[in-house]
């Protein structure tokens, strides 16, 4: 063992992923704003821990002093996607970035691994300014749905149960299961359109339904008490019957009622 101080080591990964996480985020929230659907669910990253990472250096055959090039996944980050054609978006969203280098991507959806494993992954450089100056760092972005990061997480948990060494049934049940959140992700392609529909009604209500409530608020800040108090018996009404266009043409009379308020307070 080398001795070094792994919190100095690990501190532009953990830079790194803080960083990544935000970016991609962000990418998500002005896909969102631009077409009104982003092919990000969510991300999340993490630090190799540090007995995962000497765990890896023996296992590959990595001098201590070469972990920084020879283990390309200390920081890693994880991009979830609802369709499997949505991960092929986001990965050439990545490559068209000018904050990172792409160095090599394994598409193990096209090509899955015998276990099963199905994911897309992206080695970059990404550099990280520290308090010391400028760095480069290797980093690991894996694209994946939900269904693959199920059975992603589960491999993992019994892998390491196991030290790698799976038994030979628990290797068929993982394969099958395998296929089966293939098929998962296959039929909720074929009903994306209904999907998305879905997620789009549900979205508009639920932003109708906090445009009313924080207008009703308005209005009484306006001292527009009998009126703030008759919206929020009609809403009432409205909701329990769940009569959304009636609610979005309440909407609008609301907004209504609030420019009048707002006026007759600076009159």
């Amino acid at each position: 063992m080398d001795g070094r101080d792994w919190s100095l080591f690990l501190q532009p990964y953990e830079q790194a992923v803080e960083e990544l996480k935000v970016k991609f985020k962000t990418m998500r929230t002005e896909l969102k704003s631009r077409e009104d659907y982003a092919p990000i669910e969510f991300v999340t990253g993490r630090v190799k821990r540090i007995s995962s990472i000497l765990d890896k250096a023996k296992r590959l055959n990595v001098e201590h002093d070469r972990l920084h090039i020879g283990i390309e996944d200390i920081a890693g980050i994880r991009i979830m996607c609802q369709f499997v054609d949505d991960i092929y978006r986001v990965a050439s969203l990545i490559r068209m970035r000018k904050d990172l280098k792409l160095v090599y991507e394994k598409d193990y959806i096209a090509n899955y691994k015998e276990s099963g494993y199905r994911s897309y992954h992206m080695i970059i450089e990404y550099p990280v300014q520290t308090a010391l100056g400028h760095t480069l760092i290797l980093a690991e972005i894996q694209i994946r749905t939900l269904a693959m990061n199920f059975w992603a997480t589960i491999e993992h948990s019994l892998n390491y149960k196991y030290k790698k060494d799976l038994p030979l049934e628990v290797r068929k049940r993982l394969q099958k299961a395998a296929e089966a959140a293939n098929r998962l992700d296959n039929e909720m392609t074929s009903i994306r359109k209904e999907i998305l529909d879905a997620q789009t009604t549900f979205e508009e209500n639920s932003n109708c339904v906090a445009t009313i409530l924080s207008g009703i608020q308005k209005l009484y800040s306006f001292h527009e008490v009998r009126l703030a108090a008759q919206y929020q018996s009609k809403f009432n009404e409205l909701f329990q019957q769940e009569d959304y266009p009636a609610l979005e043409q309440l909407s609008l009379e609301l907004v209504a009622d609030i420019a009048q308020a707002k006026k007759n307070t600076q009159l």
